[in-house]
């Protein structure tokens, strides 16, 4: 970063800084001549002494991102990085707070800047009118960018939280997901006075199965199982991926007896489903031990989990490929 001269003995005028644009006064001008020019080698950072100052790119481009020593929750390393191209400036925000500049700079290409002293952009300001409304304008934008920058990331934030949210091999809710919204589910029901049913169901000798087709033919059938169970399901209900072979269905205003009869639509439709239609082997099936269970008044999320696990071994016991309530 070299001093190459002053402004008013270059070629530039007030008419190239987008700051100064149509401030057309002798004054200003006159007050710029003095201010200095520096030269930046492309690849080299500006070096300010950590002073507020404004910045005016005259030639070349600049790369602006936040400094690790910002502040910032992720320390600046996940925002992202803005270029400042001639006419442009960089440096406003530390002017008017009057505090050090931690933007990294870092010339693009070979540039040039011109430096202008915070005490003279406030003397700028009360002088020119033009100025200070082309930094509120400026200052409005970057506002707005940011905030349109805030809405990507949180939208970006939602979708990667909603796929954490979701069993990669199935598609279904996982046990992440049960965890969040059951309690919640279970204290909108004892806060209605509706029902809230939950089917739980595991796939019957699964190890067996996959022992005997393997274990692509065991995703396959889990897959098929996943899908029998979400579409079989209205909209307001929730399929889950519990765990291994281990579904379920969460079915809010539903009593007891249409939650057996969900579970009974849901065996026979297992008993029918196809793992892969491939002629050459015998075609195999899958089927489920379903336990069904409600809200109990004055039960919670555990209690209706564990009254749902209950009927589940009841129906194993009982053979398997049934439902028990």
């Amino acid at each position: 970063m070299n001093p190459i001269g002053t402004f008013g003995a270059s070629r530039y005028t007030t008419r190239d800084l987008q700051l100064f644009r149509d401030a057309d006064d002798p004054v200003v001008a006159a007050a710029l001549a003095p201010c200095t020019l520096i030269r930046v080698a492309a690849g080299h950072r500006v070096e300010d002494g950590l002073r507020a100052r404004l910045y005016i790119v005259l030639s070349g481009a600049l790369e602006v991102a936040p400094d690790a020593h910002s502040g910032s929750e992720d320390g600046g390393a996940g925002l992202v990085t803005t270029r400042v191209l001639p006419g442009e400036s960089v440096g406003e925000q530390a002017v008017l707070d009057d505090a050090v500049n931690l933007a990294a700079m870092t010339a693009l290409e070979d540039c040039e800047l011109l430096v202008i002293e915070a005490e003279l952009v406030w003397q700028l300001i009360d002088r020119s009118n033009v100025l200070a409304r082309n930094l509120l304008r400026l200052l409005s934008f970057r506002i707005r960018a940011a905030n349109a920058q805030l809405k990507r990331r949180q939208r970006l934030g939602e979708f990667y939280r909603q796929l954490s949210l979701n069993d990669g091999l199935t598609g279904l809710y996982n046990r992440a997901w049960l965890n969040e919204m059951l309690p919640k589910l279970a204290m909108r029901a004892r806060q209605d006075g509706s029902p809230l049913s939950i089917v739980m169901i595991d796939l019957d000798h699964f190890k067996r199965f996959n022992d005997t087709h393997g274990h692509m033919a065991g995703d396959a059938a889990l897959s098929s199982a996943a899908g029998v169970i979400r579409e079989s399901l209205r909209p307001s209900d929730f399929a889950v991926r519990y765990g291994g072979e281990e579904l379920m269905a969460l079915l809010p205003d539903t009593p007891t007896a249409q939650a057996e009869m969900v579970a009974e639509r849901l065996a026979e439709r297992l008993r029918t489903t196809m793992v892969f239609p491939d002629m050459r082997l015998p075609l195999p099936h899958i089927t489920g031990s379903f336990g069904v269970a409600s809200l109990a008044p004055g039960g919670d999320e555990h209690a209706l989990m564990a009254a749902a696990d209950a009927a589940l071994y009841r129906a194993k016991q009982a053979g398997r490929d049934r439902v028990s309530v």
